[in-house]
């Protein structure tokens, strides 16, 4: 069984970042040794695929009084050698009463394989499905509302919403059965870890169903579970009809010995990755082998980030191949995977694919007309240097070292 942690309900919903929710959860798993969670900024980092700096802000937050209820997450212990050399700090998680304070069960395999806001989402909905309530889109939006900038505190879009679901369910962490809650709203059922369905099967384009019919109703009123006191945060859910038995904790106490090191044999859970992303790493399966589950992740990211966008996984898996079989030589499969292979060439336009629309085959606009001014451009420097040259006043011109690049395309779909 998978080692799942309590996290509580005002860390879901309150004012912690996204980023901060990931850490809590993972060091809430390595804080069941008995000698608590050891493990160093950079360790943490790596485990998650977050930046130092984010890691540290968010340890910060956890440590820190919070403004609405002033209640500290995490405390944090330093430690030094007879010697004076220091090692890192204990950190320990609060102790929380499930009797008298709401939470949710989370997998800490969770963390790592989840996007930080992927995995404030997937806490939501375990909650809610562990005290039987039909949750809408509006009340997910509110739950993962923005946190920093102009917009703090705004809900966050619909569409954004419906995104995160239909990624969580692509990788198989919820199923979600269409209009088949209360009022028409989707039923979701959280896994304590991905479906093997959804890591394996072919489902055709590679996105999952369209969860743009879920109801937006916001008039819905706050219910508890009736023997529990009410929780420090609301998160504003109706109640099934039908009665829903929450999964129970799974101790863990014989876990793997922490490594000391940060640049060790990575020892955490074995990645999953959703279909989709595995269509488009298929030409390029032999340099996968040798990676690090950290650069596997930050490729699936950005190749998630770019189905997003609006590109097709044929046309990513087009270029893929292409440069793969036109390479030579590649010393780092990792460097050249993710600065190199899957970094789209052209022009600001989505359709751009190194200087031709994808779908149509023909040459870019854009890019024809930047071609043409570097062409230009070029002219008009000879000329100098020529004049420069009869003047004896010559001075060699050097063109930015940012230039575009076109290189031949890879075979795409003609229409």
């Amino acid at each position: 069984m998978p080692q799942k942690v309590r996290v509580p309900l005002r860390v879901i919903v309150g004012s912690y970042s996204d980023a901060t929710v990931s850490v809590y959860v993972k060091i809430a798993g390595l804080d069941r040794r008995t000698t608590g969670c050891e493990a160093g900024v950079a360790y943490l980092s790596g485990l998650l695929g977050l930046a130092r700096s984010t890691v540290e802000r968010a340890l910060t937050q956890l440590m820190r009084p919070d403004p609405a209820d002033d209640i500290v997450e995490m405390t944090s212990q330093r430690r030094t050698l007879p010697g004076g050399d220091g090692e890192t700090a204990v950190r320990r998680i609060r102790v929380t009463d499930p009797r008298r304070e709401h939470g949710g069960w989370v997998p800490t395999r969770a963390s790592e394989s989840l996007s930080p806001r992927q995995l404030r989402c997937y806490a939501a909905l375990s909650y809610a499905t562990a005290t039987g309530a039909h949750v809408s889109l509006a009340e997910l939006a509110r739950v993962l509302r923005h946190r920093s900038g102009k917009k703090a505190g705004e809900s966050l879009d619909p569409r954004s919403v419906r995104r995160i679901l239909r990624d969580l369910e692509d990788l198989g962490w919820i199923s979600v059965e269409r209009r088949a809650g209360y009022r028409g709203r989707h039923l979701y059922t959280v896994h304590d870890e991905p479906v093997q369905g959804a890591l394996t099967a072919d489902v055709g384009e590679g996105s999952g169903p369209d969860l743009g019919e879920g109801s937006l109703s916001v008039d819905h009123h706050q219910t508890d579970s009736p023997d529990d006191l009410p929780p420090t945060a609301a998160l504003d859910i109706r109640r099934r009809r039908e009665q829903v038995v929450a999964r129970g904790p799974v101790e863990n106490e014989a876990s793997a010995p922490l490594p000391a090191a940060y640049r060790r044999p990575y020892a955490g859970p074995a990645l999953s990755l959703a279909p989709r992303i595995w269509r488009v790493l298929e030409p390029v399966k032999p340099l996968l082998a040798g990676l690090s589950p950290y650069v596997v992740r930050a490729l699936a990211r950005e190749i998630g980030r770019q189905l997003d966008e609006g590109q097709e996984s044929e046309r990513l898996r087009a270029r893929l191949e292409f440069r793969f079989a036109a390479t030579d030589t590649i010393r780092d499969a990792g460097r050249w995977l993710l600065g190199a292979a899957i970094v789209r060439r052209g022009c600001g336009l989505v359709a751009c694919e190194s200087g031709r629309i994808w779908h149509t085959g023909h040459e870019c606009a854009v890019c024809a007309r930047d071609r043409a001014a570097i062409a230009k451009l070029r002219r008009v420097h000879a000329e100098l240097d020529d004049r420069e040259r009869q003047l004896g006043i010559h001075t060699p011109y050097q063109l930015p070292a940012r230039q575009a690049q076109f290189t031949a395309p890879p075979p795409g779909r003609r229409t």
